[in-house]
């Protein structure tokens, strides 16, 4: 028996393969298909996506993630935290071992929720951001300041987690 024989060329099981057929040809032919109707489902979802009706209810929400930037130092540690269109009094910054923690939310301005919108991005509502700090922090010394929709937040290293830090010097070889 050949290998031609033994090997399913075709969709739908094992069949014997003549010598003027053409084995990739189905093959082909069906992944071209596949790929069509992919593309048909792709531009049915994409195409209408304003309107939201066939994504799910989780994909159309819109959830308020601020973005933040962690940057440690040998002495603190510093957190920026973008939060646009929000003032101070929006915001509550906690520390509970070793987590510090920053809540607030955003308020939609009233006039506009009788307009019809042609686009809408923004988001409005609760948030809240969680980070572990790996070290102990000075909780006398920490220091918050908030200007032009951006949280600046000083976490203070104590005296024992600086001197913890011990630096390696590195040789060429």
């Amino acid at each position: 028996m050949a290998l031609g024989e033994l090997a399913p060329w075709r969709w739908g099981g094992l069949r014997r393969m003549q010598r003027d057929d053409r084995p990739f040809e189905s093959f082909r032919r069906e992944i071209e298909a596949l790929q069509r109707e992919m593309d048909r489902l792709f531009e049915r979802v994409w195409g209408e996506a304003e309107s939201a009706s066939l994504l799910p209810e989780y994909w159309s929400r819109r959830e308020l993630i601020p973005q933040l930037d962690v940057v440690e130092d040998d002495k603190a540690f510093h957190v920026n935290i973008e939060l646009p269109g929000m003032d101070e009094k929006d915001v509550d910054v906690t520390l509970s071992d070793r987590v510090l923690t920053i809540r607030g939310e955003k308020k939609e301005d009233k006039e506009t929720k009788e307009k019809d919108f042609y686009r809408r991005e923004r988001a409005y509502g609760s948030f809240r951001r969680s980070i572990e700090i790996p070290v102990a922090v000075d909780t006398s010394k920490i220091e918050a300041s908030f200007s032009k929709g951006v949280l600046k937040i000083t976490l203070p290293k104590t005296k024992e987690a600086q001197e913890k830090i011990k630096h390696i010097e590195v040789k060429a070889v």
